[in-house]
């Protein structure tokens, strides 16, 4: 018997460079990775919790990294036959690939597509040439624009991003720059405000003044206007960082945000999952897994017990309620008041802090009603503060 869906995420933690505003699990390495050790550790592991979690439905993958589309065609093709074997794929399952846009990465797509990725999402970050510069980027825009355009060929969906509020950076050039990317894309763009991460370079440079970020007033604005000229193209909204025409929305990280099971697989992945009768090293109830972080560490501990795994401990009560409702927030469709009761047994008004609750309604932050609780457009854009708030 097959029971709940699940989707599924594979860790490459592997870049040819790291950009400096990247906090993520990314690693450098000097000369050709042997790609066959780790295809088979991604598959060893994903064995191991197989056994645990028994059969289950995937609705959608998703191979993030560091840069997956450093990966050989033939190592993306074996994790996949491999998963298909021992677990059953929805007939819509969604299979998405970061890439980069370099000449090199972008004459893999064929390859990609033959193993079986219906998706790309590729990180250009921006349409200017000494912003990418800034950025610490390694493509330049002619290389960025071909390899979208030769994924949207190869590709039924195809996504990229993009980062603005960048040093200054102007509210008249970035709708400029929006409207551009608008051209090139068949139904979703993903466009994050430019962050800086402790233990980056960008943020021991923003310590020293090196350069300054746009002011609050202005990022805000530049948030503003880029739901304006998205809705006006026909997309959507439909997470804070998020926009999408009608039915190409991310489905993986849909999943995310409204708080499904996951299971991840490689370095430093995390996962939420629910283990039948608690076996092994799993609780009974949602488990939040983290594998080891260090690359070869991971790989070593693969195959010396089968699993990276490096924590595994029970979400429940306030930590549950915390995570669910800071992912579920970020949408605009919200959180069903059937959610809270479904995963905590109680309505918002008693999870949440009542005062706030009232005050942030009245400001217009969110709505509440018999139905769902939603951030506004307003309220998302200060999501941070509003969950604090709330919590």
């Amino acid at each position: 018997m097959i029971s709940s869906p699940i989707a599924l995420y594979i860790h490459w933690p592997f870049c040819l460079h790291k950009c400096p505003y990247c906090d993520f699990n990314s690693h450098v390495r000097e000369g050709v990775i042997d790609q066959k050790p780790w295809a088979a550790a991604y598959c060893r592991e994903f064995d191991s919790y197989a056994e645990r979690l028994g059969t289950r439905r995937i609705t959608s993958i998703f191979f993030g990294g560091g840069t997956p589309s450093l990966m050989e065609g033939e190592t993306v093709a074996s994790i996949l036959r491999h998963v298909a074997a021992r677990w059953e794929f929805a007939p819509d399952i969604e299979i998405t690939l970061e890439a980069n846009p370099t000449s090199a990465e972008a004459r893999k797509f064929k390859e990609f597509r033959a193993a079986g990725v219906n998706r790309v999402s590729i990180g250009i970050q921006s349409l200017r040439q000494a912003d990418l510069a800034f950025l610490g980027r390694q493509h330049n825009v002619a290389e960025a624009l071909d390899a979208l355009a030769a994924a949207r060929k190869i590709f039924p969906r195809v996504s990229f991003d993009l980062i603005y509020a960048r040093p200054q950076q102007t509210l008249p050039e970035w709708e400029t720059e929006l409207r551009e990317a608008l051209a090139h894309t068949d139904g979703h763009l993903s466009l994050y405000q430019l962050t800086i991460e402790k233990g980056t370079p960008f943020y021991s440079d923003h310590q020293r003044k090196k350069w300054a970020i746009p002011r609050d007033d202005l990022a805000a604005a530049m948030y503003e206007c880029t739901g304006e000229v998205l809705e006006d193209a026909g997309m959507q909204a439909y997470e804070i960082s998020n926009y999408a025409k009608p039915g190409q929305e991310s489905r993986h990280n849909l999943n995310y945000w409204r708080y499904g099971e996951y299971l991840g697989l490689g370095p430093g992945a995390h996962g939420r999952i629910i283990a039948p009768g608690g076996r092994l090293l799993l609780q009974e109830g949602r488990t939040a897994t983290m594998a080891i972080h260090h690359p070869e560490r991971w790989l070593a501990a693969v195959e010396e017990h089968g699993t990276g795994l490096q924590q595994s401990e029970e979400i429940s009560g306030e930590a549950l309620l915390a995570e669910m409702f800071m992912m579920g927030t970020r949408l605009s469709e919200g959180i069903p008041r059937s959610r809270f009761r479904e995963l905590l047994g109680a309505d918002p008004e008693v999870l949440l802090d009542a005062r706030k609750l009232d005050l942030f309604q009245k400001e217009g932050l969110l709505t509440l009603d018999d139905r769902v609780l939603v951030l506004t457009a307003r309220g998302r854009m200060l999501h941070q503060s509003v969950v604090a708030g709330l919590l």
